[in-house]
């Protein structure tokens, strides 16, 4: 099998900008309605959308590589690294704090030069002790010449314990790497009239095909396109996440990095289904902005112009309906989110309901649903 990286003419990727017109401009327009938009709010709502979208991309960029982080804890990471007021004092983790660290470094820095150096602490943050799992791995350094092959590969194991290989892409010999990484690096800090877009679904590309590290290379590679999106957005504040809806698209994501690997310099496709799913990732933004800013409006109503004393009880179920699918409050869904008595239920519902945040429905008794109140600034 024939990659990539074995072409006469690689890495001299090429790409047809007929095909991607029409796609680069349409992201490029919902790129800059999301921006303006978020521009035209205050501090405090873009804070919150921008809070909201880096929990989300450091939590789904991992959740791509099958590991799992507690939301709670990776919200309250950055929050307490940027500065920003969070009400979840969650124990710190050392993984989350390691992918945090990388993540802000890629966007809060995203006009310092991309660097060696930086590229190996990037890798080094996300593995702490050196370990990936239980599995002692080489950290802060490029793999070296003894583990190659490096390949991707799937598959059972068989009642013989080998592993009956589909192998989808073999990285570069390890003896390539710094020659490689040199030369991607001179790219990416060398304008050359490319889309900063396009420019991002490249460097996602050739980074990976590289393959430099022993483990962390798909991590590594989304945060420099985190970074390259960033300059395209000439904003440290990121209001979309680009892991999330790769992990949305998991399959097709492999599948069109996997074809781009086996095929020529040309990669047309990969950056087709790059901007395809980038325009998709702007779209839930707008979703999720718009509830962020929501949740935002509400507890400002509630803490600073209402001036309601509300219980941690209270405090937890208008999250949950900020949050959820569900806008509608029964009695019985109240004891059961915060797991009280039906009698403590009702009392607090109707002390919601006294002061003005909770609006009954027509129906009475037991029967009844409340609709949390939208601030009148919404």
């Amino acid at each position: 099998m024939a990659y990539i990286h074995q072409s006469p003419t690689w890495p001299n990727l090429t790409w047809n900008e007929a095909e991607l017109t029409s796609s680069l401009v349409g992201v490029r327009h919902r790129q800059g309605h999301l921006l303006g938009h978020m521009k035209g709010l205050g501090v405090r709502f873009r804070s919150e959308a921008a809070l909201e979208s880096l929990t989300t991309e450091i939590i789904q960029s991992s959740a791509i590589e099958g590991t799992k982080f507690d939301p709670s804890t990776v919200r309250s990471s950055i929050s307490r690294r940027l500065g920003l007021p969070s009400a979840d004092l969650a124990a710190k983790d050392r993984y989350v704090e390691g992918a945090v660290e990388m993540m802000l470094d890629a966007t809060q820095k995203y006009a310092e030069p991309l660097t060696t150096e930086r590229l190996l602490a990037w890798q080094s943050s996300l593995f702490p002790g050196g370990r990936s799992g239980m599995q002692r791995i080489l950290v802060g350094q490029w793999r070296t010449p003894d583990m190659d092959p490096m390949q991707v590969v799937s598959g059972p194991i068989s009642r013989d314990r080998i592993r009956r290989k589909n192998i989808h892409f073999e990285a570069p010999a390890a003896g390539r790497i710094p020659g490689e990484v040199d030369h991607f690096l001179r790219w990416f800090e060398t304008p050359d009239g490319t889309d900063p877009v396009l420019r991002a679904g490249i460097a996602h590309f050739w980074f990976v095909t590289i393959h430099p590290f022993q483990d962390g290379n798909g991590r590594v590679s989304r945060a420099i396109a985190d970074l390259a999106l960033a300059r395209a957005d000439g904003s440290a504040l990121r209001f979309y996440s680009m892991s999330a809806q790769i992990e949305a698209e998991k399959k097709q994501y492999y599948q069109a990095l996997e074809r781009g690997q086996k095929g020529t310099t040309d990669i047309t496709p990969w950056l087709a289904w790059f901007l395809a799913c980038l325009d998709r990732a702007l779209q839930r933004a707008e979703a999720i902005s718009a509830g962020v800013i929501r949740k935002a409006a509400t507890w400002d109503w509630i803490n600073h112009v209402q001036a309601t004393t509300i219980s941690d009880r209270q405090r937890l179920v208008i999250n949950a309906l900020l949050d959820g699918p569900d806008p509608e409050l029964s009695t019985s869904r109240y004891a059961k989110l915060v797991e009280c008595s039906l009698d403590t239920a009702l009392r607090d519902i109707q002390a919601l309901l006294a002061a003005g945040l909770l609006a009954a429905g027509p129906a009475g008794g037991r029967s009844t649903k409340y609709l949390l109140k939208s601030p009148p600034s919404l």
